[in-house]
């Protein structure tokens, strides 16, 4: 994981803007950490990624834990907001790419009125079938924008991106999961003083109880074990 601030993250996205070669983002959090560790070709992703955020509030516990504390908590969502921001004043052209088709125009729409002077270079939803993979990417290519963001569910979103990073020649391509529901006002996000806590996880579930329940309360406990496993690790070693 990228130890960065916010700031040097966002400073970090300019050089690769600025440069012009292809690179894509990752954000972790408890539940990708986890596939991390047990699936092969995800842990070949994030070997291969350019920029690795951490987007996940145990993660940022856990690393204080284990006395290695990350600088700070970048969220998709934030980060998504400040880069649109950021691409309106500097002319940057930014694509969108995921959801649903109603969902991807409300966002486009949203931003269009937002900042007037915001260059979209095209957006499309995040359903088509294997054959028609390769056309939605060679539009992507054809439209060249200098950021692509991509909402799509993960680990999906994470194979598209290191498959065709190079083929889509964008210099930034970030996943951003579920923050286009966010920006559309699909989901509502939590207050700032839960954020500020470090609880929207907690937020999200009451959201969204059946769905989150095992991801939370069952897949997710395995976490525990794995923090206490390395804390007794380091404590052996000083």
């Amino acid at each position: 994981m990228d130890n960065l601030s916010f700031d040097e993250t966002l400073e970090q996205v300019e050089r690769f803007v600025q440069s012009g070669r292809p690179h894509f983002q990752m954000s972790i959090n408890v539940d990708k950490l986890l596939k991390v560790r047990s699936d092969p070709q995800l842990r070949q992703v994030v070997e291969q990624c350019d920029l690795i955020s951490v987007d996940g509030q145990p993660v940022v516990w856990a690393s204080r834990l284990l006395r290695q504390p990350v600088r700070a908590r970048v969220t998709g969502v934030d980060l998504m907001e400040a880069l649109v921001a950021r691409s309106a004043r500097q002319g940057w052209r930014v694509y969108f790419l995921g959801a649903r088709a109603d969902v991807v125009a409300r966002v486009t729409d949203r931003y269009r009125r937002r900042y007037p002077e915001l260059q979209i270079a095209g957006s499309r939803d995040g359903y088509w079938a294997a054959a028609e993979e390769a056309s939605v990417v060679d539009s992507i290519r054809r439209a060249s924008p200098h950021i692509l963001f991509v909402a799509m569910s993960s680990p999906k979103k994470e194979y598209f991106m290191q498959r065709y990073v190079q083929r889509l020649n964008v210099p930034f391509v970030m996943g951003v999961g579920g923050t286009f529901d966010i920006i559309a006002g699909v989901t509502r996000r939590a207050p700032r003083w839960v954020q500020a806590l470090g609880f929207e996880w907690l937020w999200r579930f009451a959201q969204e109880p059946r769905r989150m329940w095992k991801r939370y309360f069952v897949d997710d406990m395995r976490f525990l074990k794995v923090v206490a496993q390395e804390f007794m690790k380091s404590r052996r070693t000083t």
